[in-house]
């Protein structure tokens, strides 16, 4: 199994992506190679070089020479077709050609998107791909919300495929047989909402491969109501920064966050998310991820390639 990363993405890169690349090496499982992808110069430059390099020499590393950097403000369509030897480009690419089971940034979340779709290629069948987070459940679990920022503009049609990805992901990554699919709105009942939502329960309604139960309140998530919520990314997006915010306001008032519940809220416990519908495995993680985030998106990457999840759900649009 090969896993790459950029190693230029994200507020604290490189230091924090390479530390997090080799944590991960006592944790992943033997004959995984992880390859680096980066400014060369800019790596050798750092305090951890010594300990790259060896890796580099036992085959556990395999660094990928990319000169140019997406950064932060860039426009997502202009620096994907103007730096074609970025890591971003570079590490997309390598996927698209099979080199690598997965590709891993914490960097530019935009030109990770528009790459993904242009380079790497959507699952035939699909109109959109989705980017969901998980939501922490005082029972230990979790939930699942998409999409979370992907698609701002969404067709009902759009919510219905971000369904069955949820679902799908649900079922594979965390083993839930039949996963409860509800469908955010401002009431239960099958009547309310917007036009987008109200066209979007008919299609639900009417598709076999999800276990639709209806309309949920954003008061029914911290009560497990489903397993799966379905939203465009504009409600979603909002949801996903309220939730990260209760970590951070837990932090300022010195509460327990060490353990618990509320360590959930900590976006790094999981390091990314998939970006779901695309044709490979291609995981975005937050662009102040830490070593600890690098290090779960390299953890839980390996068991996604493990579990098979592209394939399965290949198979739901095929």
């Amino acid at each position: 199994m090969k896993i790459g990363i950029d190693i230029m993405g994200g507020d604290y890169a490189p230091q924090a992506s390479l530390k997090g690349c080799l944590n991960a090496l006592s944790k992943i499982d033997k004959g995984v190679i992880i390859y680096l992808f980066g400014n060369k110069e800019i790596i050798q430059g750092t305090e951890y070089w010594q300990d790259v390099r060896k890796n580099l020499d036992l085959g556990t590393f395999v660094l990928v020479d990319c000169p140019e950097t997406i950064a932060m403000h860039e426009h997502p369509a202009e620096a994907i077709k103007l730096k074609p030897n970025s890591s971003i480009v570079m590490g997309l690419k390598a996927h698209k050609k099979g080199e690598i089971d997965a590709f891993i940034s914490a960097g530019n979340t935009g030109a990770m998107l528009v790459g993904s779709v242009l380079i790497v290629g959507k699952i035939q069948g699909l109109q959109r791909p989705t980017i969901g987070a998980l939501y922490p459940l005082m029972n230990g679990s979790f939930s699942f919300i998409c999409d979370v920022g992907a698609n701002m503009d969404c067709k009902p049609e759009h919510l219905k495929d971000f369904a069955v990805l949820g679902s799908t992901f649900m079922k594979t990554a965390f083993h839930i047989e039949n996963p409860r699919v509800a469908l955010l709105n401002v009431g239960e009942e099958k009547g309310k909402g917007n036009q987008q939502v109200k066209e979007a329960y008919e299609l639900l309604e009417n598709t076999q491969s999800v276990n639709f139960i209806g309309n949920a309140e954003g008061r029914d998530l911290n009560k497990h109501l489903a397993d799966v919520y379905v939203c465009d990314g504009f409600v979603g997006n909002i949801l996903l920064k309220f939730g990260e915010s209760f970590y951070d306001l837990l932090k300022k008032i010195k509460a327990n966050t060490g353990s618990g519940l509320f360590q959930k809220f900590n976006f790094e416990t999981y390091g990314g998310t998939p970006f779901l519908g695309i044709n490979g495995n291609v995981m975005i993680g937050h662009g102040i991820s830490s070593e600890f985030a690098f290090e779960n998106m390299i953890l839980n990457a390996q068991d996604l390639i493990k579990n098979q999840l592209l394939k399965k759900i290949q198979s739901q649009f095929s």
